[in-house]
């Protein structure tokens, strides 16, 4: 089990009350994904490197195609 305060809502939460998005935990050698709508629900845990290599894709494909 993941601490509760280990957990971060992304910055991009949407409209509304703000859940509509993603929060992230920061554990030593990976990062845990989970849907922020249902908390309790599974979680997807992927190494680090990929995760930093995912988010600057992202970035660049929105750099890209603003």
């Amino acid at each position: 089990m993941i601490n509760p305060d280990t957990w971060t809502k992304s910055s991009f939460s949407g409209g509304g009350q703000g859940n509509a998005c993603v929060e992230v935990a920061h554990l030593h050698t990976h990062i845990a994904i989970r849907d922020s709508k249902t908390p309790a629900r599974a979680t997807v845990r992927v190494p680090a490197g990929a995760f930093s290599a995912f988010v600057d894709a992202i970035k660049h494909a929105a750099e890209a195609h603003p």
